[in-house]
């Protein structure tokens, strides 16, 4: 990575056990997401969620994000009396017009996933650009997929490429450490998100694989 140039931040979603936890800590993450969302492996409980962004010794303390499935405001309101969320990710059908309800209720920033999978689907960006902080761009589930997101499946980096967005956005989708810093190059991302190329089995994150993804990252 040239010095001149920010380094790529980096988010570890679906952290459910402290291993994992101290481990993005440790590896320098930037954020880290807890999933509240019970089809999910990876999902937590509120209290949960709570313990392990209150654990200390693990370094730098990451932005906690926590990832919601067309939530109602009673979940939020659930997750916030417990969970000190520094931002609010929603990963299902939520409208425009419902992430700006949710901004104005919670006043905390909030991310849209937005399934890509080819270049027409980047048109839903401008509707959504006024009422979100930022995007973060996945790919698209695969047919009969059960989850949103966290499907091991990547699209089209060079879609990216070259482009000026609306607000900041983070790169996802079938991202390990060993395709992130080419998936940087070609997209052109300042940010990465990765969840499901970081276990060792399905919903458990390995410490070995998120210490590479982020030393990876960090170089691209």
């Amino acid at each position: 990575m040239p010095h001149n140039l920010p380094r790529i931040q980096v988010k570890v979603c679906g952290i459910n056990d402290a291993e994992s936890y101290d481990a993005a800590c440790r590896a320098g993450a930037d954020m880290v997401g807890f999933v509240f969302f019970p089809a999910s492996p990876r999902y937590v409980s509120p209290e949960q969620a709570a313990a392990l962004a209150g654990r200390s010794g693990t370094g730098r303390r990451p932005l906690a994000v926590g990832l919601f499935v067309d939530p109602d405001d009673a979940l939020i309101a659930e997750v916030l009396e417990q969970v000190p969320l520094g931002l609010l990710q929603l990963h299902g059908e939520e409208t425009p017009e419902r992430c700006a309800a949710i901004r104005a209720r919670f006043g905390l920033p909030v991310m849209k996933v937005l399934g890509i999978a080819t270049e027409a689907d980047l048109a839903l960006i401008d509707a959504y650009a006024p009422v979100v902080d930022r995007f973060l761009l996945d790919a698209k589930p695969p047919p009969g997929a059960s989850l949103p997101g966290g499907n091991a499946v990547s699209f089209d980096w060079t879609l990216l490429a070259g482009r000026s967005l609306p607000r900041p956005w983070m790169l996802a989708g079938g991202l390990t450490p060993l395709n992130v810093a080419q998936a940087v190059r070609a997209s052109g991302a300042a940010a990465v998100d990765a969840s499901s190329g970081l276990e060792r089995m399905r919903g458990v994150k390995d410490p070995v694989l998120i210490a590479a993804f982020i030393a990876a990252a960090h170089s691209a």
